[in-house]
């Protein structure tokens, strides 16, 4: 190697060093392995809940991402699909399941009621949207979506996690 006229000689450690040794931030490393073993909180709330099932079963089989862990209290998990109707009366309750669980924390409104109450917009007892309750991170339209929409959409929060300046995202 050339330093402007000064000729250096690599040493064969040099060259194990540079092939071996990764040089990265604490952050880089924690978002790398937050972003590969997320832990969905179970919460179907109607139709979608079905295709959710159906992508965590053998033939879509989202374990192969990391994400088979389907876990029944909110402080062992880290990301709330919101899948289907939300109605006013269980908006309280989602909102403290959220509340209970652990940072940091994600949210995906899986299919076109969550996303913005769907055909039931209109009616009294539907909240418009999840997002007017919880801050979403992913968006996964369909009525309801098929579960490769939901592990596109695993994907895409998988990607948000591992570069943090990438704003909310729709689907």
């Amino acid at each position: 190697m050339e330093i402007g006229n000064l000729s250096v000689v690599e040493k064969p450690e040099d060259e194990f060093m540079k092939k071996n040794i990764l040089l990265t931030s604490l952050d880089t490393v924690l978002n790398w392995a937050r972003s590969n073993s997320l832990w969905p909180l179970s919460s179907g709330l109607a139709c979608c809940s079905m295709e959710m099932m159906a992508a965590a079963a053998a033939r879509f089989d989202l374990s192969r991402f990391g994400y088979e862990v389907f876990r029944p209290s909110p402080r062992q998990a880290d990301l709330l699909i919101v899948a289907g109707t939300l109605t006013w009366k269980m908006a309280g309750p989602l909102k403290r399941l959220y509340e209970q669980m652990p940072e940091p924390k994600y949210v995906i409104a899986m299919g076109s009621c969550a996303n913005s109450g769907g055909p039931f917009a209109d009616s009294y007892s539907v909240v418009p949207g999840v997002d007017s309750i919880l801050p979403v991170d992913v968006y996964i339209p369909g009525c309801p979506p098929r579960p490769e929409a939901l592990i596109q959409g695993m994907l895409a929060l998988k990607k948000k996690i591992q570069n943090p300046s990438l704003g909310r995202e729709k689907l």
